[in-house]
Parts: C-alpha cells; sequence; structure tokens
C-alpha cells in the first residue's frame, strides 16, 4: 500500500543517553523521508552527546563512549538536520511521548527554532495501544474468547484474570521470545519463578520505578538529577537526597525501601570508620618513643674544679 500524502513524512528514531527528555541526549538518530511520489531518502548519523553514556542504555542500542567519542555533537550536525525535516510531518513509535520532545530540545539547545505549527504527528504507538487494547476485558476475549460478565466487579475480574493466565500458558508453551540483547528464550513456563522473571523485566526495588536494580544488580535511581547513579553512590556524594526523599511525595513503599538502603550504608560507613580507627590506634601504640636518659647529679667538689681548671688554662 502507498501512502497518501500531501508533503513528505519523515519517520524518525533516536537513541539517547536516557529516557529523561530534558537531560538525556541523541548519541544516533535515523530519519526515512517518504515523498508524496513514493520515493524514499534516509539519513542515519551518530552524535557525540557530550555527557557519558550511561552502561544501562549502552546495554540496550550498544552504542559506547569509544564509538562516539571522535564524532561531531549535535550542535555541528543540527542544522542539517532541521533542514532535512523542513517540509516534512513526522512520524515514529512513541514519537510523540519522547522522540520529538527530545529532538527539540537538543535545537533549543543550540539556538535553532524549529517549528511545529502546522506540522502533522503520526504516532504509530498510539494507533497500535488504541486499537488494539490492553484491557482486561480486551485480554479475556483475545486469549479466552469470552466477554466478562460483571465487568469491574472484583470476583469477575479476578476469575477473569487466572483464566487469561491459564490460557497464556497453553498459547505460549513453546514460543520463542527475544530481548533487547537478541537474547532467545521461551519463557512463557507454567511455573511461577519463570513467570515472576519475565513480568519484572525492569527489576523494580520499590514497585513504583524509582529505584531499579541495574544490570549487576545494583540498586540505582531511576528519575531525576542522579537517574543512573547508585543509590549508596547519592548518598555519598549528596546525603541530603536522602531527607528529600522522605519528606518528598514518594509512595511510602519507596521510602521504606530507601530506609533499608540508608540504614546499610550507614552501617557499613560506621563499620569502615570503626576499623579505620583500630588501625591508626594500633600504629600508634607501635610506634617506639624515647625518652631522653637522665644520670643522677652529682654535687660539684674540689677535685672536679681542679680538672676544669687544668683543661681549660692556658
Amino acid at each position: 500500500m502507498k501512502l497518501n500524502l500531501k508533503r513528505p513524512l519523515a519517520f524518525f528514531d533516536l537513541e539517547t543517553t536516557g529516557v529523561n527528555v530534558a537531560s538525556d541526549r541523541i548519541v544516533e538518530l535515523s530519519i526515512l523521508k517518504i515523498k508524496p511520489d513514493g520515493t524514499e531518502e534516509i539519513k542515519t548519523m551518530r552524535v557525540n552527546p557530550g555527557i557519558p553514556i550511561p552502561l544501562e542504555a549502552s546495554l540496550v542500542h550498544g552504542i559506547y563512549d569509544e564509538d562516539v567519542c571522535h564524532l561531531p555533537n549535535f550542535s555541528e550536525v543540527g542544522q542539517e538536520i532541521a533542514e532535512f525535516l523542513s517540509d516534512s510531518d513526522l512520524a515514529g513509535y512513541n514519537s510523540n511521548r519522547f522522540d520529538i520532545p527530545t529532538l527539540i530540545e537538543e535545537f533549543l539547545r543550540i539556538g535553532i527554532d524549529f517549528d511545529l505549527a502546522n506540522r502533522r504527528f503520526v504516532d504509530v504507538q498510539n494507533i497500535f495501544h488504541q486499537m488494539e487494547q490492553r484491557t482486561l476485558k480486551a485480554a479475556y476475549q483475545f486469549y479466552c474468547g469470552k466477554s466478562i460478565q460483571n465487568a469491574h466487579s472484583a470476583e469477575a475480574d479476578v476469575k477473569a484474570t487466572y483464566e487469561v493466565l491459564l490460557a497464556q500458558l497453553d498459547r505460549y508453551q513453546d514460543v520463542e521470545w527475544e530481548d533487547k540483547k537478541g537474547e532467545k528464550t521461551k519463557p512463557i513456563q507454567n511455573d511461577v519463578d519463570a513467570l515472576h522473571a519475565f513480568t519484572n523485566l525492569n527489576k523494580p526495588v520499590d514497585f513504583a520505578g524509582r529505584i531499579v536494580f541495574n544490570e549487576k544488580g545494583v540498586e540505582v535511581f531511576n528519575f531525576g538529577k542522579h537517574k543512573g547513579k547508585s543509590v549508596e553512590e547519592v548518598f555519598r556524594i549528596e546525603p541530603s537526597y536522602y531527607s528529600w526523599m522522605q519528606h518528598g511525595d514518594f509512595p511510602l513503599y519507596t521510602k521504606r525501601c530507601l530506609e533499608k538502603m540508608w540504614t546499610r550504608w550507614m552501617s557499613r560507613k560506621d563499620d569502615a570508620q570503626q576499623t579505620t580507627s583500630a588501625a591508626q590506634a594500633q600504629q600508634k601504640s607501635q610506634k617506639k618513643t624515647f625518652k631522653p636518659t637522665t644520670k643522677e647529679s652529682v654535687p660539684i667538689n674540689d677535685t672536679m674544679l681542679e680538672l676544669l681548671k687544668q683543661k681549660f688554662s692556658k
């Protein structure tokens, strides 16, 4: 099928240092421009983001600091990109929520006022989510071929959820699935441990996703200015961040998890200080102290005076 276009439609995708629109940077950009006559033009480039690429991001898109350190930064290629997109409407997958605002942020940082007025935006993900609903009602119809009676009553919903899981186990028992690293497995097994692993791929610490485990199993913040940094590193460089979170508008369970990590970190810190103090005390005790030796004074007598007189007399 050929797209019915009045002006070019540019599909584009970004690979970035993270998912924070305000602070993260582009490391790779690819644009596929479809013209009204059906011809295609593609432009792909990597750029130096000017900031370190977190390991968590590199593990997703496969781009590391050494891959882009020698490349131009966005300020050097931004005008070329803006001109390439100047006559186009924009399209992508989750582009309205991430790719477009991230690109606009990059343009604004280098003083390019990329005009969005009168452009059209086509987000393919929104079509998918709205046409293929991800509600329990839709899942029950898709997997079980039935409609929920008394939908939104707790008992009807919980029974439907159970039936959906049984149907999923039958449907996906031997179905292969590929993760973001290209590794293929058959994750849907009639085993709770396997189902737990597959349904918690983001590895949240606190369920709200404010703190997650990274690839090394270390707790890291998943939001804000310390996004991607380990919790204990933030405790060390900015301990007031803990107090700010405990008094902030965060879920109670998030605060409880954070408190446990703070207690653990403080305990390690105290142990380290005690070990250091003990070592210093031991070193101090091992130092040899030297006191000047003194002889008991002897009263001066005539014999001594005579000897001194003979020594110093000319």
